[in-house]
């Protein structure tokens, strides 16, 4: 993928990780156009970054993804790139039987990308040249046990990727993958923002960015600090790793 001349769609744009990509590929030149729920949020991004354009998305509502992406269509028939980034992340207690936390999670994390990329999957391909970028998680592939349907989402993500990668690898539509680690974004809250554990955002980017423009035939776009999530499997450590970083994640919770 180019960094400069495209036109982007970047769904959760108005925060966190899609914000800051957002404004990333913005300073490169291209034409950014950020997604989301809350038109307050959009609105000061956009005004925070001249030039950036907006749309409400709603991405649990499937007759809203097709209004919109029809929208996108005709306002921006430049559109080459599309990041699939919106998603939720919340803790779940599997022993209270409840579903509310673990339905809403698939429905924005799993069937949003899926129902928005099949909306605008005939345009990306009329395209010259496209992209698809897909946002999973180093959870994906070392879940935490604090949001098992978060973890699966993105698993299913990254499942989804390969195969959408393999159907489209003789067409003009190239297919990425960024697999984040544990990133200082309000995604769970305050907390997460000011944790020193975690990878401060604007780190995390500056990386993101470097990887895209250097390795132009890369299918993961993976950071140093989510290679021991993304690998522990292939390196034969993953049940001592999984209990470790479990046991980890729950005593810095308590």
């Amino acid at each position: 993928m180019d960094i400069k001349g495209n036109t982007i769609l970047i769904t959760g744009g108005g925060s966190g990780i899609g914000r800051a990509l957002a404004e990333a590929f913005h300073a490169h030149g291209n034409q950014v156009i950020i997604a989301g729920r809350r038109q307050s949020v959009l609105d000061e991004t956009t005004a925070a970054n001249p030039g950036m354009a907006s749309a409400l998305l709603d991405i649990e509502d499937p007759a809203a993804i097709m209004r919109f992406a029809e929208q996108v269509k005709r306002e921006h028939p430049a559109l080459n790139v599309v990041i699939h980034n919106a998603g939720i992340m919340r803790p779940e207690d599997t022993k209270s039987g409840a579903t509310d936390t673990a339905e809403s999670t698939i429905t924005t994390n799993l069937l949003g990308p899926i129902r928005l990329n099949a909306a605008l999957i005939d345009h990306l391909l009329a395209q010259p040249k496209a992209t698809v970028i897909t946002v999973s998680s180093g959870l994906a592939f070392m879940p935490l046990s604090l949001t098992p349907t978060y973890c699966a989402t993105k698993a299913a993500i990254h499942s989804y990727t390969n195969s959408l990668r393999y159907q489209l690898k003789d067409t003009s539509v190239t297919v990425l993958e960024i697999v984040p680690p544990y990133v200082q974004t309000e995604l769970m809250g305050e907390h997460q923002k000011n944790d020193p554990h975690a990878m401060p955002l604007d780190e995390f980017i500056a990386e993101v960015m470097t990887l895209i423009e250097s390795q132009p035939d890369a299918h993961e776009i993976l950071v140093e600090r989510v290679k021991p999530l993304r690998f522990a499997e292939a390196s034969g450590k993953f049940d001592g790793f999984f209990k470790q970083f479990n046991d980890e994640m729950v005593r810095q919770r308590t």
